[in-house]
């Protein structure tokens, strides 16, 4: 089972990696057959190629991650509160969030889902 020390350290790489807009350091914390659903009632990326993908279209719009509190670590899943600051259709925008992933035995995410809305999206 992940350890929480292993879950909290992967939410922290998965915010580095939107530091560094590098979508390979967020793939490295996925499982290979992982889904990621973001925002949640989206068609889900199933994979490493679709969630690269999904990552790679993420960080251009320049978003960068800035954790809203403690992550909460419960069992084999975490949850974490971020706002998303990022550049979309001429904008700036800031997108208030809730993440959560789910882990496998080996530390690595096998599921994430972003839940956020319209209400949750504002000018930045």
């Amino acid at each position: 089972m992940s350890t929480p020390e292993q879950m909290i350290a992967a939410v922290h790489a998965y915010v580095a990696a939107f530091d560094a807009g590098d979508p390979e350091l967020a793939v490295a914390i996925f499982a290979d057959n992982a889904v990621v659903e973001d925002p949640i009632g989206s068609e889900p990326r199933v994979g490493t190629d679709a969630i690269r993908q999904f990552y790679t279209e993420s960080m251009a719009t320049g978003a960068k991650l800035h954790l809203s509190g403690p992550i909460r670590v419960a069992a084999a899943h975490a949850a974490f509160a971020m706002q998303v600051r990022l550049h979309w259709d001429g904008t700036d925008m800031v997108i208030d969030v809730i993440d959560t992933f789910a882990f496998n035995d080996e530390g690595k995410v096998t599921e994430m889902k972003a839940y956020f809305g319209p209400t949750n999206m504002s000018g930045g």
